[in-house]
């Protein structure tokens, strides 16, 4: 998997985000937070080197302090609920994230993605209506572009309004497999639903 060659800068946390990994059915997960919420989650990999590598795509420096949630911290669910989310079924992963890590744009529109249900797609443009920004298509595509808590912040259920399956930082294979994971296929032309 390959994230976009922009490597994104988070913001400097005092203390450092804490970072763990989670071993899934689907392979390893790293995760970073902070004591807001999440700042970072990749997609699977296939090894904890590997999570490593893509965190620090994500932005997460290295050196951060590798430290899961303690029993009954919000977050200790997040394993099981990617275990679900991987073995197709439904589920909204609806964690702490920490928005102060977006500008207040990218913001509302991943806010407004959060709000995408399992197994529903959005246009671009549908999502610029949604936040009031109706000619910021493009800009909409820019925010979810610095998305970095992915599967949590569901960027891949935003596509193109000829239906056609858009861009995605980690590559269209990941896209085409996570809208999979939630029963959505194209048709023959290779073109998805809207809603």
């Amino acid at each position: 998997m390959i994230y976009s060659n922009k490597l994104v800068i988070l913001k400097k946390y005092k203390p450092d985000p804490l970072i763990w990994m989670m071993d899934t059915v689907a392979g390893w997960v790293g995760a970073a937070r902070s004591e807001a919420g999440l700042v970072a989650l990749t997609l699977p990999q296939s090894s904890v080197e590997e999570c490593m590598r893509h965190l620090f795509w994500l932005g997460v420096k290295e050196g951060c302090p590798v430290v899961p949630p303690e029993p009954g911290h919000v977050l200790t669910g997040l394993v099981q609920a990617l275990n679900r989310f991987f073995s197709g079924k439904r589920v909204q992963l609806y964690f702490p994230v920490d928005w102060s890590v977006f500008t207040p744009f990218q913001q509302r529109v991943l806010q407004a993605v959060r709000e995408i249900r399992y197994g529903t797609l959005l246009s671009y443009g549908q999502v610029a209506a949604q936040i009031n920004c109706p000619r910021a298509t493009r800009a909409v595509g820019g925010a979810l572009g610095a998305n970095r808590i992915l599967l949590v912040v569901p960027c891949h259920r935003v596509i193109r309004s000829d239906g056609s399956i858009g861009g995605f930082g980690c590559g269209l294979a990941w896209k085409a497999r996570l809208l999979a994971a939630e029963g959505i296929q194209p048709d023959p032309g290779g073109k998805y639903q809207l809603v």
